[in-house]
């Protein structure tokens, strides 16, 4: 799994093995799902 972040238009692509890519706009948080269970990264310090 791997997330590209982008401040300037605050969307995340989250890429996962095997899957379509996810694109999220402007979300509070990202999860680190089953990879890194637990993780969560809060984006509103990013944005």
């Amino acid at each position: 799994m791997g997330w590209l972040i982008d401040p300037k238009s605050k969307k995340v692509e989250i890429y996962r093995q095997g899957k379509e890519i996810e694109i999220l706009e402007s979300p509070e948080t990202v999860s680190g799902e089953d990879v890194l269970p637990g993780f969560e990264l809060d984006l509103n310090k990013i944005w």
